[in-house]
């Protein structure tokens, strides 16, 4: 969350745009603003978003495509900013607004002040343009007073500031008159500070909580060493804030998914979180949201795709489920057999019109058998519709054998690329498995690139403790091209036996015997990266590539192997990261 104090030391590296002219806007996004602006030997973009759930401004390295059409609200800052000069950055204490000043022109040719008031507020965020005369010419999301009594927004209005907030300014009170509002009561800590402190977000909040106390109690159980140790915190806080000293961090999950920034280090989580050093405020800002983004643009990716293989599974398992009982009703074929046999050999004793007929049945130690009749056939030709029925059942059921088999063998290729899906990390490997399925032809294929095909993306490698290249497909297109394009014969080929999982290849250049920390090293990614439980007891089989072969008429991923040896690891995250290094 971008607080009033990041935003306060935002605003001092913007500062040094002080100056610049806007060169071009343009409105990416409805609610997302981008200046270009041109200084001495250099050109920047300033993006200014109001969105709800991603309120900021900051330097921008990339910046969205633009519509064809530019918005009425990019036509009007066109008009008014257009070539004008940023001439100050303004905040008001340490609140979420910046106001940004520009001298422009009028339609007279005169000089005046606008003045951009860019409001970082959650759901509340806005843009508006002010004129000199301090009325709102126009704002980014305009607001009725029946949508807001408090806080309208509306042209010809004028502008005035969001309610005020009884709290502590650090550029103006110490420590000492911090901890002197704190009341003994029943609340949170960190819910207190923030409450209590202009400018701190809940992340500081919590963080000075967790200094304090290693954890976040209420303000009426804290001892006298606790409250030494806000103080200290706060004091380090404020000479932070006055001498304008930021140490921008971006806090990652393990899997890179981006889950706070900051202006300072945080200690509340941990080794929980990766924290990645940013070389500006508007450098951790920008990673946040544009990993934020593609993480969120991976999930509904991933989960449009979870939900197209759940149609595709129930789909195969109702078709399976049919054959095998139209399978089970062929198993009465032989009593068909048995009936056209006894008719055969007991015609002198049938005549045509009869509706059945009770015989002795020799294959049953002469016990009589009913056999039903038509009426309209001569006893031949009900002994030959009974042989007729036997044959079609003979055939259905060497027909519908093959069919299930290619039915489990289709349902076991879905697994796997469901497996695949699981583990699937960025949103190439998410295209790469929906092009599979498409090819596959599982999903309608989209259109084809023009030009050059892109790159496709490349197998994880890792480094064994014997310093050994060890190979991982993600899905079932790279352990394809894994083990039959890139391996050579006498590399080592690893898979969890029996469940679907990745193909693990040990590169053997230069090695006459694969050391057994680097085997089991090998076993391990390959059970992890398996639909194996994480935690047990796990078989992985191995073998030499040349002794692994595709599945005739497989999908894609399928193998058999023959002269394997099979190898027991337990996957665990802690086990992974002490055998093997992650090289890409």
């Amino acid at each position: 969350m971008l607080d009033g104090i990041y935003l306060y030391f935002l605003a001092d590296e913007l500062r040094r745009l002080v100056g610049y002219r806007v060169d071009r806007i343009h409105q990416p996004l409805r609610e997302e603003l981008v200046l270009a602006l041109r200084g001495p030997g250099e050109s920047c973009r300033l993006l200014i978003s109001a969105h709800a759930a991603a309120p900021r401004i900051l330097l921008a390295q990339e910046t969205p495509d633009n519509p064809a059409e530019p918005p009425m609200f990019c036509m009007l800052m066109r008009k008014h900013l257009g070539n004008a000069k940023l001439t100050a950055i303004r905040q008001q204490g340490l609140d979420r607004i910046l106001y940004l000043d520009f001298l422009a022109r009028n339609e007279f040719g005169d000089e005046i002040t606008l003045t951009l008031a860019v409001e970082i507020m959650g759901r509340h965020s806005n843009v508006l343009l002010v004129g000199p005369d301090g009325r709102i010419i126009d704002a980014m999301k305009r607001i009725g007073e029946d949508t807001s009594s408090v806080h309208p927004v509306l042209p010809g209005m004028t502008y005035t500031l969001p309610p005020a907030q009884a709290k502590l300014r650090l550029t103006e009170v110490d420590a000492d008159a911090v901890l002197a509002r704190m009341e003994p009561v029943d609340r949170a800590l960190s819910s207190v500070l923030f409450d209590l402190v202009e400018g701190m977000g809940p992340l500081t909040a919590r963080e000075a909580a967790y200094r304090a106390t290693g954890e976040d109690p209420a303000v009426s159980s804290m001892d006298g060493l606790q409250r030494e140790r806000l103080r200290d915190f706060l004091i380090a806080l404020t000479r932070r804030v006055r001498q304008h000293e930021a140490d921008p961090v971006l806090l990652c999950q393990p899997d890179g998914t981006p889950k706070e920034f900051c202006y300072m280090e945080i200690a509340q989580y941990g080794t929980a979180l990766e924290q990645q050093r940013c070389d500006s405020l508007s450098q951790a800002v920008e990673l946040f949201y544009r990993r934020k983004a593609s993480a969120e643009r991976m999930k509904q990716r991933a989960g449009e795709l979870v939900r197209q293989l759940h149609v595709i599974r129930d789909r195969i398992e109702r078709r399976l489920q049919n054959q095998k009982e139209e399978l089970a009703r062929c198993a009465d074929r032989e009593a068909l057999r048995i009936k056209a046999d006894l008719l055969n050999a007991n015609l002198y004793r049938l005549e045509k019109g009869m509706g059945s007929v009770t015989l002795e049945n020799f294959y049953d130690e002469g016990r009589p058998l009913t056999i039903e009749l038509d009426r309209r056939l001569t006893p031949q030709r009900n002994a030959q519709r009974y042989y007729t029925e036997y044959r079609k059942a003979a055939t259905a059921e060497r027909m519908l054998e093959e069919r299930i088999r290619q039915g489990e063998q289709e349902a076991a290729y879905i697994e796997s690329v469901a497996d695949s899906l699981s583990r699937a990390a960025t949103i190439r490997e998410v295209a790469e498995i929906r092009r599979e399925l498409g090819e596959q032809g599982y999903l309608r294929r989209g259109p084809q690139p023009k030009g050059k095909a892109p790159a496709q993306p490349a197998p994880d490698v890792y480094a064994s403790p014997d310093g050994i290249p060890i190979r991982v497909g993600k899905n079932n297109l790279q352990n394809d091209r894994l083990t039959f394009k890139q391996a050579r014969g006498e590399d080592i080929w690893l898979h969890a036996k029996d469940i679907p999982g990745s193909h693990v290849v040990i590169s053997t250049e230069g090695i006459d015997a694969v050391p057994d920390a680097t085997l089991e090293a090998a076993a391990m990614l390959a059970a992890y990266n398996s639909k194996a439980e994480v935690g047990r007891l796990v078989p992985v089989d191995y073998t030499r590539i040349k002794y692994v072969k595709k599945q005739p008429g497989g999908k894609p991923g399928q193998v058999f192997y023959k002269q394997f040896k099979t190898v027991f690891v337990t996957p665990t995250e802690a086990a992974l990261t002490k055998a093997v290094k992650r090289i890409r």
